[in-house]
């Protein structure tokens, strides 16, 4: 596996997600050509060539994390086995790089869908570099380095990658919370 493989499955559970909510047609007709699963349209999406999305979806696939509809052909990730993947073997595979203050996207329990759940005294914020970015915090490593464009375009990505940085990042109490959160997120469906 490669770290783009989780930023790729992530976004696939995010278009599964709004294809629940908002329904399979309003989906098409907001993408690329009208297939929101194409590795033309991911690529749009997340700043990662068509070549990697396509690789990354036959890692995923013949790893177990994801699996083609029978249907339609699409990729769809396997729910809970990226979910145990995430939880169990993510900080160890892929584990967070933290710098210094720098200037960024919030990440972790500073991204502001997640600043709830968690106060903490004392700490940094986390943010991923982005020159366009405009909080200053500590800064980590993403999965891949579009990930601050690829979030700041999908409100549910973004809320993924965070969670998946608090799990990489925190202490064993944060860690405990994200995975309880991310858990609600991905199992529900």
């Amino acid at each position: 596996m490669k770290s783009q493989d989780i930023i790729v499955l992530l976004k696939l559970l995010s278009l599964q997600d709004k294809e629940l909510t908002k329904g399979p047609d309003k989906l098409r007709s907001e993408s690329l050509g009208g297939d929101p699963y194409s590795v033309r349209n991911l690529e749009a999406l997340l700043g990662i060539s068509k070549t990697e999305i396509a690789q990354s979806i036959k890692r995923s696939v013949a790893s177990g994390i994801a699996r083609k509809d029978s249907r339609t052909n699409e990729p769809r990730p396997h729910r809970r086995n990226l979910f145990e993947f995430i939880t169990h073997g993510l900080r160890f595979v892929f584990p967070a790089q933290v710098g210094p203050i720098q200037r960024g996207v919030h990440t972790a329990f500073a991204a502001p869908m997640l600043q709830e759940l968690l106060v903490s005294g004392g700490t940094y914020n986390y943010v991923w570099p982005y020159s366009a970015g405009r909080e200053m915090g500590q800064a980590v490593d993403p999965l891949f380095k579009s990930v601050p464009e690829a979030a700041l375009k999908d409100e549910r990505l973004y809320e993924y990658l965070a969670l998946v940085d608090a799990i990489r990042l925190g202490n064993q109490r944060e860690v405990d919370l994200a995975t309880d959160h991310l858990k609600s997120k991905i199992m529900s469906k």
